[in-house]
């Protein structure tokens, strides 16, 4: 339950985004529909009972007291809070909550429209579509692996697992309940959930456990075995000779390693900190919209302001400068997960990266050049060839149990970059052009 869109990012759609979305409320397959043959809402996710029958066949029962085999105990142990220890009954009643679309104010929206189980447990959208068809600023992550982030949104503005998972149903763009009564009187005179709540935490029904047990729910999210995780483990032939050179590259002339360290102690591939890599700089005015942000803040300082202000306006491009309000974090934002990347398109922030060979030209040419930029962003001159050995490494992160959906973007992926690559730039890669040339130099007039 991460972030969205405003009505004014829909008209921004054009025709063609308007009639994908006119499809996907029809339940019609469109081109990037993971295919015909999946039952679909008004909102383009996979209906309730199709994602429960997805998700039986990804997580057979397990002991759910018991860390993940991918996870050392005391690491795991580390991260489930005091107050919320993981047992049958919570991850149940998560289970129930998460897929509850009457937690929305129209009914239309549950955890599961913007993380979608048969869509790597997100919405492959680039910003996802709350109630009364509203678009959000955001891009939607996976729930995927989330047990072990340290904080939660793009911005790092919740603490908690527990606590992201209560934002979302109080956001007017998201799911619009206008307060925590309200969220709970709509599920209140279920016994099911009466008797559930009792069960699971020894008390009447309240928010706060609801959060709790959607936490411990996610929690059971983990999917680690991937064919790159074999090769980790000593199996050589688990990946291509073309994913092996981009893993060398990936820790050395690519130097994504710096902010998606990768190795058995950080399995998921992030440093868990905030950089500015520039995408918002391509479109937006930062000094601007800081002045604005801390107008509005300061008249209403409340956590409730700042999560309508991160979804529902541009001020979301400030990333990280939402909650610290340090000039320093201004454009930052979390570094994702970079497990299963390749089921989780489109990418960054905003979604504005359709493919990852869009990624690695946004990084080729050393993101895009702001007064905030992260220090270690900067041109790499790699190659068509190392870019493509990069990708290919990429897709070898995947889990198993995604392996045809992973097979499905790879190769749509492949073919939509070959068509069209809108942000590469060879010049400014190679160094051959500096990146404030375009902004500063005249442009050179046409011979007469």
């Amino acid at each position: 339950m991460y972030r969205m869109r405003t009505r004014r990012g829909r008209l921004a759609l054009g025709a063609v985004g308007c009639a994908v979305l006119a499809a996907l409320a029809l339940g019609a397959a469109t081109p990037d529909d993971p295919g015909a043959d999946v039952p679909r809402d008004a909102l383009g996710a996979a209906t309730p009972e199709h994602q429960e029958q997805a998700l039986a066949k990804l997580l057979p029962e397990a002991d759910v007291t018991k860390p993940p085999a991918a996870f050392d105990p005391v690491i795991w142990a580390a991260f489930i809070p005091e107050d919320n220890a993981m047992t049958p009954e919570r991850v149940a009643l998560g289970h129930k909550l998460y897929f509850d679309k009457r937690l929305s104010k129209d009914g239309t929206v549950s955890c599961a429209t913007c993380h979608d189980v048969t869509r790597g447990f997100t919405d492959q959208l680039p910003t996802s579509l709350g109630i009364k068809d509203q678009l959000g600023k955001r891009n939607a992550p996976t729930t995927l692996n989330v047990a072990l982030l340290q904080v939660l949104f793009w911005d790092g503005r919740s603490p908690t697992l527990d606590h992201q998972a209560m934002m979302p149903i109080l956001n007017p763009v998201e799911m619009g309940m206008p307060d925590e009564d309200t969220a709970m009187k709509a599920i209140a005179d279920d016994a099911e959930y009466q008797e559930a709540f009792k069960k699971a935490f020894g008390r009447e029904m309240n928010y706060e456990d609801l959060g709790r047990a959607i936490g411990a729910f996610e929690r059971t999210l983990v999917f680690m075995d991937s064919p790159f995780r074999r090769f980790l483990d000593g199996d050589d032939g688990a990946i291509s000779a073309e994913a092996k050179a981009g893993w060398e590259l990936y820790n050395g002339k690519a130097r994504c390693a710096a902010c998606h360290p990768m190795n058995p102690s950080n399995p998921l591939g992030t440093d868990n900190r905030f950089h500015n890599v520039g995408v918002s700089a391509r479109h937006q005015n930062f000094e601007d919209l800081a002045s604005e942000a801390m107008k509005l803040l300061k008249e209403d300082p409340s956590e409730q302001k700042l999560d309508e202000l991160a979804v529902g306006t541009d001020l979301s491009e400030l990333g990280r400068f939402m909650v610290t309000h340090k000039r320093v974090d201004i454009g930052s934002f979390r570094t994702p997960l970079i497990l299963n990347i390749g089921i989780t398109q489109p990418y960054m922030h905003d979604g504005s990266l359709p493919t990852l060979w869009d990624v690695m030209d946004h990084y080729n040419k050393g993101g895009e050049a702001n007064l905030f930029l992260d220090g270690g962003i900067e041109p790499l001159n790699l190659s068509e060839e190392e870019i493509d050995q990069l990708v290919a490494f990429l897709f070898t992160l995947t889990d198993d149990r995604f392996a045809e959906e992973n097979q499905r973007q790879m190769d749509e992926q492949k073919a939509a970059a070959q068509e069209k690559r809108a942000i590469r730039d060879d010049a400014i890669a190679g160094r051959k052009t500096l990146s404030f040339e375009p902004r500063v130099m005249p442009a050179e007039k046409p011979e007469k």
